[in-house]
């Protein structure tokens, strides 16, 4: 790899495509940066679509950057409504769907993923529909302004920050989740019950334990035979690696587009990072694709550095926050397959729970204990051993454990 490239190609312009390039920039890299993104507007973060823009009425959206400063400011070539079709790795060009064709000397690939789709419900007639961008954000804040029977498929984040938002507008709203509860690959059994019950609160209803299995025009069946009636249904069952550039290139992304600490693919001077890159996780003791906020943004920025000949590794563990009515939780590194410790009182509102294999900290959750989990993080990533005593004990001040 030559350690000075003269143009770095960034297919997609998400939040990882974004932060990579605003990166670039930073570190002085002088030469050309295009930025190819298959939505029609300029890079904006992804959280605001099941937060802000559901749950205040005419939120706008918010942009990193305003769309004639990326190439005034930053002097990068910001292609919208420029998907990715095609890549050549010998001759070191990608293609977008309108036939242009752009050579690189790096390619950072942060086409990040799509939703999953329920195709046997999108054909009846019934109103389907999915959150993934700006306009299926601005489609689904309208339906909710109509007080519709809504039914989401899917009890994980996505599918219950709408769910908040359409029982704040006054729907009716059913949650369908096919395991027995909310959130069970992140969550420990006691916040998922916190959460389920404070949506119940709000009038939202769950049914746990089925799946879909067919429709009408107004109502979505189950594989139990009970049928519920719907105005819309949101589709929120996970998401899969937009596949197109990698199998151009011949990287297997069934799992995510493998790369290692630094964001190498094994394509010669190809890159990935964001949401389809799958990566190492510390805490997991796996490879894991990582599909939020801020691993699409310090994945993104640590690859930019290495693109141009630095040597950043990539090491952060996972971290991802939801809103719901008055619960604020956060949760760090991998919350399963491990002894919890809790600290602080579930009765109190206000608590965190620690997940420890052996003596090494794993992972961490708080609820509405935003300071606990500031401090939780950064022993997560400095891989500290704090003693269990101290964990435990909510008048131990954490900044003590990282010395």
């Amino acid at each position: 790899m030559s350690a000075v490239p003269r143009h770095i190609v960034i297919a997609g312009a998400g939040q990882a495509g974004g932060r990579a390039a605003e990166a670039l920039r930073a570190r002085g890299f002088q030469g050309m940066v295009t930025m190819l993104g298959d939505e029609p507007h300029p890079p904006y973060e992804r959280p605001q679509l099941s937060k802000d823009m559901l749950g205040i009425a005419d939120t706008p959206v918010t942009y990193i950057k305003l769309a004639s400063d990326w190439s005034n400011v930053l002097d990068v070539r910001l292609e919208t409504g420029a998907p990715v079709t095609d890549c050549d790795a010998a001759r070191r060009t990608v293609a977008t769907a309108d036939g242009r064709v752009y050579a690189f000397d790096r390619l950072l690939i942060a086409t990040g993923t799509r939703p999953r789709r329920l195709t046997l419900l999108e054909n009846l007639g019934i109103d389907v529909q999915y959150l993934r961008n700006v306009e299926d954000a601005l489609r689904f804040r309208k339906s909710i302004r109509d007080k519709s029977r809504i039914v989401i498929v899917g009890g994980g984040v996505i599918g219950l920050e709408a769910a908040c938002a359409a029982a704040k507008h006054g729907c009716s709203v059913t949650v369908i989740e096919s395991e027995p509860r909310l959130l069970a690959r992140a969550l420990p059994s006691l916040v998922s019950d916190i959460v389920a019950t404070k949506h119940r609160s709000h009038g939202v209803e769950f049914v746990f334990g089925v799946t879909v299995s067919g429709g009408t025009s107004r109502s979505v069946r189950l594989s139990s035979g009970a049928e519920i009636q719907a105005d819309l249904v949101l589709i929120g069952i996970g998401v899969e690696p937009v596949p197109t550039v990698a199998e151009r290139l011949g990287l297997p992304v069934t799992a995510g587009i493998a790369v290692d600490a630094c964001g190498r693919t094994a394509a010669p001077d190809v890159f990935c990072a964001g949401d389809a890159a799958l990566q190492w996780s510390r805490c997991h003791g796996r490879t894991i694709r990582v599909e939020t906020w801020a691993n699409a943004q310090n994945q993104a920025i640590a690859v930019a550095g290495n693109m141009i000949g630095e040597q950043n590794e990539y090491l952060d563990p996972p971290w991802f926050w939801t809103d719901q009515y008055d619960l604020n939780i956060q949760v760090a590194g991998d919350m399963l397959d491990s002894e919890h410790v809790l600290r602080g009182e579930p009765a109190s509102g206000r608590f965190s729970v620690i997940a420890m294999r052996g003596a090494h900290l794993v992972g961490a959750l708080s609820v509405n204990a935003a300071k606990d989990m500031a401090m939780l993080r950064r022993l997560l990533a400095a891989n500290k051993r704090p003693a269990r005593a101290d964990l435990e004990s909510p008048s131990f001040d954490l900044r003590t454990a990282l010395k």
